[in-house]
């Protein structure tokens, strides 16, 4: 009987070991993807304003608001299409994992 506090925390340190090892995956795996599908047009610190609007600054929240728009076709302006192409492939784990990314950019 005096083992189950043992196994009880054994566990506990385990789950929390693979929920940050699951965050750190997570974190690369938004850098990895910004840099695939967002540095092009945004720059890689989310300020290129040249050919779109910068991301940089924006809120997690209004990025996925913004990107959700996007992927359902009921945002954007006439320069819509890409982003909406874009949207359309993306997860809305991707797209949480990218708000949270740029948000801290």
């Amino acid at each position: 009987m005096k083992t189950t506090p043992i196994l009880a925390l054994v566990l506990a340190l385990t789950l929390a070991l693979c929920a940050t090892a699951l965050a750190a995956d997570a974190a690369t795996d938004a850098a990895a993807l910004y840099k695939a599908k967002c540095a092009s047009c945004h720059g890689q610190d989310g300020s290129k304003a040249l050919l779109s609007k910068p991301v940089k600054g924006l809120s997690a929240e209004d990025f996925t608001k913004k990107m959700l728009g996007y992927k359902a076709k009921t945002y954007g302006g006439s320069k819509k299409a890409g982003m909406e192409k874009l949207a359309a492939a993306l997860s809305d784990a991707d797209i949480k994992a990218l708000a949270a990314f740029v948000a801290k950019l």
